[in-house]
């Protein structure tokens, strides 16, 4: 049995171990910490080949509105709709994969298993673009959320190095993803023909122009995403 003053020791340490738990949760995905504490060696540079849907978001007209405004109103307003746009996401298995200023990427499928990532993706672009309107129905001279998705094969895993890591999605896939989100316009998501592809009859899009893109030596077929059901 532990002595009195080796039950305090266990117990601080215990309690040191939570705190600082609490203190890096915010800066890991559920996803990935799921990930880590069922498997450690995930934690080793390199990955795999998975299919994923990627979602990216930004604030259109961003540059321009924070010459106006104060930095420190800015921080507070990125807050306020990143308070709304994380939960969207996140309800729908979305692991936020970074932060960019106005600009979030998010991946599904990437550290869990959801087949039907492409619905879920879906669903969280609209259901951001609706949660982040009800900011800007307040405040009409905020800026709005563009939103592009598309889906296919990414290579997952840890890039960087034994330093510091992120865990991630590139390719071909989640390039489109964000030149899909440039030529959305405020309030719209665009998804691409892989991403419509999987929806089947379960959404309602109006199909655009083809686009010529950079980096691409062909016109891209895009949707824009009207529902999800």
């Amino acid at each position: 049995d532990l002595t009195a003053e080796e039950s305090k020791l266990v117990e601080r340490a215990a309690s040191e171990i939570r705190q600082l738990e609490d203190l890096f949760r915010p800066y890991l995905s559920p996803q990935v910490t799921a990930r880590l504490r069922s498997d450690p060696s995930a934690g080793a540079l390199g990955g795999e080949t998975r299919n994923v849907s990627v979602l990216f978001a930004d604030l259109e007209g961003f540059t321009a509105f924070s010459e106006q405004v104060d930095p420190a109103e800015l921080i507070e307003m990125l807050n306020e709709f990143w308070a709304e746009a994380v939960p969207a996401v996140a309800a729908e298995g979305g692991m936020v994969e970074r932060f960019a200023g106005d600009a979030v990427m998010v991946v599904f499928n990437a550290a869990d298993d959801h087949p039907d990532h492409a619905f879920r993706a879906a669903r969280a672009a609209l259901g951001l673009q609706r949660a982040t309107a009800k900011l800007t129905a307040g405040r009409p001279d905020w800026p709005r959320f563009r939103v592009g998705v598309n889906s296919g094969p990414a290579m997952v895993g840890n890039v960087g190095s034994s330093e510091h890591r992120s865990f991630t999605a590139i390719g071909d896939t989640t390039n489109l993803a964000a030149r899909l989100q440039s030529v959305a316009r405020s309030g719209e998501v665009v998804i691409g023909k892989s991403t419509r592809d999987a929806l089947g009859d379960h959404a309602v899009t109006e199909a655009l122009d083809p686009l010529s893109l950079k980096g691409k030596s062909r016109p891209i077929e895009a949707f824009r995403l009207l529902e999800a059901r």
